[in-house]
């Protein structure tokens, strides 16, 4: 038996891999086609802006509702009908959009919204409810 010769023209011999990169492009091009993108659904929270040109900090309203159902503003008892006339009052000293009622965990729900709506009749944007234990 004779044996044959490497030649240079054995070693010529190679795969051709154009159709191989062929495919993976168009499987890579339908997997982006393909592919979705959701948006995740919550709530939105309402985030500050950024002012640096405030030079000083606003006073904010403090209104303050006992378990009895009495209003207190500025350490005073105000009646619920002149919230309205005490908050604009406020207002014109003060340069603020923002209130705090500090409730009573016992003050009934009633009271508290109608404080916030006087207090939102008189001009205030802004309102925050804390509740007190105890």
């Amino acid at each position: 038996m004779k044996r044959k010769k490497h030649t240079a023209g054995d070693d010529d011999a190679a795969i051709d891999m154009t159709p191989m990169l062929d495919i993976v492009f168009i499987m890579l091009i339908f997997f982006i086609v393909t592919t979705t993108f959701s948006n995740e659904k919550g709530l939105s929270a309402n985030r500050p802006e950024n002012n640096q040109n405030q030079s000083k900090p606003s006073k904010s309203l403090s209104i303050r509702i006992d378990d009895q159902g009495q209003i207190y503003m500025g350490g005073r008892v105000v009646d619920i009908r002149r919230v309205v006339a005490n908050t604009q009052t406020f207002l014109a000293e003060n340069n603020t959009e923002s209130a705090a009622i500090q409730a009573h965990e016992n003050t009934e729900h009633g009271v508290v919204v109608s404080v916030m709506d006087q207090v939102k009749q008189a001009g205030i944007v802004n309102v925050s409810v804390l509740v007190k234990k105890g």
